[in-house]
Formats: structure tokens, sequence, C-alpha cells
């Protein structure tokens, strides 16, 4: 059977902890390191690309929303000249069955 830890052991074992930890951070490239600069570059790079990407969208939606509306309203003014035909149509057979002029 394993002991116990006592409490000796467990402040060694969370100080060896912290080493690792701290040795660990000690590792970490500076923020001048060459490779920490390239890789900051290549992240705005890429978040540069998605911003335009987002507005291409965004204005492709706009011209989109445009396009449709100029396409109701042109169904719109086809559908009352379509009616204006028709109406002037019965008022003209109206006139021509009755007989009236002018």
């Amino acid at each position: 059977m394993k002991k116990i830890d006592t409490f000796q052991d467990r402040q060694k074992t969370a100080a060896a902890a912290r080493e690792r930890l701290v040795a660990k951070l000690a590792t970490r490239p500076a923020a001048d390191d060459p490779a920490v600069i390239a890789r900051a570059a290549e992240r705005k790079a890429i978040d540069e690309a998605r911003t335009a990407r987002h507005e291409q969208r965004r204005q492709t939606a706009i011209e989109e929303a445009a396009a449709r509306e100029a396409a109701a309203i042109e169904r719109a003014a086809a559908a009352e000249a379509d009616a204006k035909a028709k109406r002037d149509a019965r008022y003209a057979a109206r006139k021509a069955r009755t007989g009236e002029k002018g």
C-alpha cells in the first residue's frame, strides 16, 4: 500500500509544478522574435482578408436586394400597364356595342 502523502510531500509536489510552469513560460519566445512577428503578420493578413470577404458579401447582398426591388417595381409596372390595357379594351368594346362616338 502507498503511504498517504504528508504536508511536506504535497508542498514539494506543488513547488515542482510551479517550477515546471515557470520553465515552460521562460522558453516562450519574446515579442520581438522573428517567428512571433511573422505569425502576427500572418494573423493580420488573414484578418484583413476575412474583413474584405465580409465586405464583398455585404456589398453583393445589397446589390442583390436592389436588383430584387427593381424587378418587383418592373413587375408592378407591367401588371399596371396590363390592367390599363384590359380596362381600355373593355371601354372600347363597350363603346363599340353601344355605338357611342368620341
